[in-house]
C-alpha cells in the first residue's frame, strides 16, 4: 500500500527522526536505500576535502542530510551538497532548501545509479543548481554539469586532475583524492 502526501505534509514531517533519510518522490515518501562501502568512502572523503576549504561564513556543507525542494513538489537528499550560508533558515526546522545549491553531488551506486541519472540530475538542473556532479567510485570519474548564464548546462567527464568549483573557484578538488586507495 502506497501512502501519498503533499509537499506541505512532507515538510512538516521532515524534521522528525522517522523522515531523516526519506525523500518525496511523486508524492510518495521513500527512504534512501543502503549504499555500498565505496559509496560511503567517496561521500566522506569528498565532504572532508570540501569542508577543509570552505569557511562556514561562505557555505554550508551537507552530507546525506539536506532536503532539496524540486519545482515539481519532490524533495531529494543528495549525497553531498554545498549551500549558501546566507540562505540558512530556522536552526530547529527541517533542513529544507529551496535556493539553488552551489554544488550537488550524487555518488553512483548499483541500487540508485540509474534513478539518479534519469530523475535526480535533471531535477537539480530544474532547481538551477550552479554545479552538479555524478561521482562514479568504481570508474573513478566525475561527470560534471556546470550551469551557464543562459540556464543550460555544460557537461564534462573528468578522469583526473583538479576541479575548481564554478561557484567557489578558490575551492579545488583533486579527483584522485576523492577515491580511497
Amino acid at each position: 500500500i502506497v501512502q501519498r502526501m503533499d509537499p506541505a505534509t512532507y515538510e512538516r514531517l521532515a524534521v522528525s527522526s522517522a523522515y531523516k533519510l526519506t525523500e518525496l518522490w511523486d508524492g510518495v515518501p521513500v527512504e534512501k536505500p543502503v549504499m555500498s562501502e565505496a559509496h560511503g568512502d567517496v561521500m566522506v572523503e569528498l565532504t572532508f576535502l570540501l569542508r577543509s576549504q570552505i569557511g562556514r561564513d561562505l557555505a554550508v556543507v551537507r552530507v546525506n542530510h539536506a532536503k532539496l525542494a524540486i519545482p515539481d513538489g519532490n524533495y531529494f537528499i543528495p549525497d553531498v551538497a554545498i549551500l549558501p550560508t546566507a540562505a540558512r533558515g530556522d536552526p530547529a526546522a527541517a533542513d529544507l532548501w529551496r535556493v539553488p545549491a552551489l554544488l550537488v553531488v550524487e555518488n553512483w551506486s548499483p541500487s540508485t545509479g540509474a534513478y539518479d541519472s534519469r530523475v535526480k540530475i535533471p531535477a537539480y538542473m530544474a532547481r538551477g543548481d550552479a554545479e552538479i556532479w555524478r561521482v562514479h567510485p568504481l570508474e573513478r570519474t566525475v561527470l560534471r554539469w556546470v550551469r551557464q548564464p543562459d540556464g543550460r548546462y555544460d557537461e564534462t567527464l573528468i578522469e583526473g586532475g583538479r576541479i575548481a568549483l564554478a561557484a567557489l573557484p578558490s575551492v579545488e578538488i583533486d579527483v584522485a583524492d576523492i577515491f580511497p586507495g
